[in-house]
């Protein structure tokens, strides 16, 4: 007989399931072994097995002795705090621990289901309590430099997150009520979830069938007006009498696909570039292929940005451009006006603005542990056969940057708990990968991130010409965003340390893509700017103004005051209405190919 008092706390004994019941559980789990079968067999059927190398890379040992005092006392805090939760737990104390509060907190963990029954109760916090001292024991390592205990932090974080308890059937209790709701289909629903992905080989964040380039994301009415193997040109029709005589041109990362620029009209900052009277240009970079394998730092500055200026210029019969480098773009096109710099071109561009943009990687954040030379090896074997690699492996790398929101947040939600996909363009864009040029890839991770050589003058050369960033004295206006966690603002901030011309910086609310994508009539976040002469982000922040709202008002209050001249929007204003002729559609066959 059950006690009472344990059924009150959640205990109480299950029902004994009847023959019907137990009939369809048997299918159940003869329908789950029956999809991983399947799934095995097609693997070994339509691939070839992966190469040991590209299984598993040994990292090196490295000899980490800690402290005993500070070893001693993590073993000593976690054993008493870990007596306290079993004294809670057994109903000695009635009061709420501060473990408990943070728990509560915790989006993982803040469902009822979660503090109802004991047993899960204690589940979470004892989850939380480890963690903790955990990440807190890497401190205590002794004998590693700064860059190794960001990487064991980073690994630890990361083997934590992952360990969760809400990431696992039997110990999350909302996946154990859903099964027995559902009779065990939700847990089917989210195997056939789950090997999907694994048959593709990448995680899916939203619904696949909901969104269609050009149907209802990247919808922006344009004309592609040139080819090359490297990008197409899209120049967007006028919605003004009169445009800005300067036109704009914006460099989206080759790492991905350029319409995070144009998801739809709300969020559009091409539609509102456009409106505000701007004749827009966007390069759409082609996802590599073999063609590609040979493609280096020459091709993205010379054959890819200046080609785009230089045609932009000619076509509409100006001087200059303004130039927007969004990301690893920016990097290329502060590369760019240093080139233009040494040829004495810099005035080709009028204005530069750089989005969540870096030149100096000497703080580039955790994307500096992935500049490894035994990730250097990985990335050349796996690219070795086709000279391009995968894009796949590069958003899985953005998705360990934040593994709890975007990689077991949907473990939990579609596969143990067989949740149908949201529609999200967002993540749609998130998903849509982009192949990458191996050599190019690598020399980048090298040379940028690792060695930092950018900012080195003369270490880098561009067809041939040392370039030197302090030579640079383009008019620029730079973004970064708070919680960006891909460009730190921190990291951005240290281009204001090697330009020689006017800068305008601005720090936005938010990360790498919410940070940028803004549009006014949201009225979301915040920026901050200040006007005083200041040597640090922190010093810049200390004396800031915030501004509610998008930053994007006060960027086109400074385009303006570049180039203040108006011209009618007729000619080669429209697209294709000049020399070049429109090729298709904006927005265009390059942002299609996979």
């Amino acid at each position: 007989m059950t006690d009472q008092k344990t059924a009150d706390k959640g205990f109480a004994t299950p029902p004994l399931l009847s023959l019907e019941e137990m009939q369809h559980w048997t299918w159940v789990m003869g329908r789950a072994q029956q999809l991983m079968m399947e799934h095995v067999a097609r693997q070994f059927g339509e691939a070839k097995p992966p190469e040991p190398a590209a299984l598993a890379q040994q990292l090196p040992w490295m000899n980490m002795f800690p402290d005993p005092a500070k070893l001693a006392e993590q073993q000593v805090a976690l054993w008493t705090e870990g007596m306290t939760l079993w004294q809670r737990a057994l109903g000695f104390d009635g009061g709420r621990s501060e473990l408990a509060e943070k728990a509560d907190r915790d989006k993982r963990f803040n469902a009822p289901q979660w503090q109802d029954n004991p047993l899960f109760d204690m589940i979470r916090q004892s989850y939380l309590l480890v963690s903790e001292r955990l990440l807190g024991s890497v401190d205590a390592i002794e004998g590693i430099d700064s860059r190794q205990r960001e990487k064991l932090r980073f690994l630890t974080r990361s083997f934590v997150d992952a360990m969760a308890p809400s990431n696992f059937a039997l110990t999350n209790p909302m996946v154990i009520e859903r099964a027995i709701e559902t009779k065990g289909e939700s847990l089917l629903k989210g195997l056939e979830n789950m090997l999907r992905d694994l048959s593709k080989g990448q995680l899916t964040h939203t619904d696949p069938t909901a969104f269609e380039v050009g149907r209802n994301i990247a919808v922006t009415p344009g004309k592609v007006v040139k080819r090359t193997p490297l990008y197409e040109l899209v120049q967007y029709s006028p919605t003004t009498d009169e445009v800005h005589e300067t036109p704009l041109i914006i460099f989206p990362p080759w790492i991905n696909r350029y319409y995070i620029l144009d998801l739809n009209p709300k969020k559009s900052f091409i539609r509102w570039a456009v409106e505000q009277g701007l004749t827009v240009f966007v390069v759409s970079w082609k996802s590599a292929d073999e063609s590609l394998a040979s493609t280096t730092l020459d091709d993205y500055v010379v054959n890819g940005q200046v080609d785009a200026i230089d045609t932009v210029r000619d076509l509409l019969g100006v001087e200059s451009v303004h130039a927007i480098g969004y990301c690893v773009a920016g990097t290329t096109l502060a590369c760019t006006l240093a080139l233009l710099a040494a040829r004495g071109e810099a005035d080709k561009v009028a204005s530069a603005t750089f989005f969540t943009a870096q030149v100096d990687f000497s703080e580039a954040g955790d994307l500096n542990l992935f500049v490894a030379d035994e990730t250097l090896q990985l990335i050349e074997q796996m690219s070795a056969d086709k000279g391009y690699l995968d894009g796949r492996y590069m958003a899985a790398t953005f998705n360990m940057l934040r593994g709890r929101d975007l990689i077991w947040n949907y473990v939990a939600n579609n596969y143990l708990l067989g949740e149908d996909y949201p529609p999200f363009d967002l993540l749609h864009w998130n998903g849509d990968t982009t192949n990458l040029p191996a050599k190019w890839h690598q020399a980048y991770l090298r040379d940028f991130y690792r060695d930092n050589k950018l900012v080195t003058p003369g270490a880098i050369t561009v067809a041939g010409v040392p370039i030197d960033l302090g030579k640079v004295r383009t008019p620029s206006y730079v973004q970064a965003g708070r919680e960006d966690h891909i460009a730190p603002a921190h990291s951005v901030w240290k281009i204001t340390d090697h330009f020689s011309g006017p800068v305008r910086f601005v720090l936005a609310g938010s990360g790498h893509i919410a940070g940028v994508v803004n549009p006014p009539e949201a009225q979301k976040y915040q920026y901050w700017t200040n006007g005083a002469k200041v040597s640090s982000l922190e010093e810049f922040v200390a004396g800031a103004t915030e501004t509610k709202g998008s930053w994007w008002p006060d960027w086109i209050g400074w385009i303006g005051a570049q180039s203040e001249r108006k011209v009618q929007a007729k000619g080669a204003r429209q697209p294709g209405g000049g020399k070049l002729k429109a090729l298709e559609d904006a927005p265009g066959s390059y942002v299609r190919a996979r």
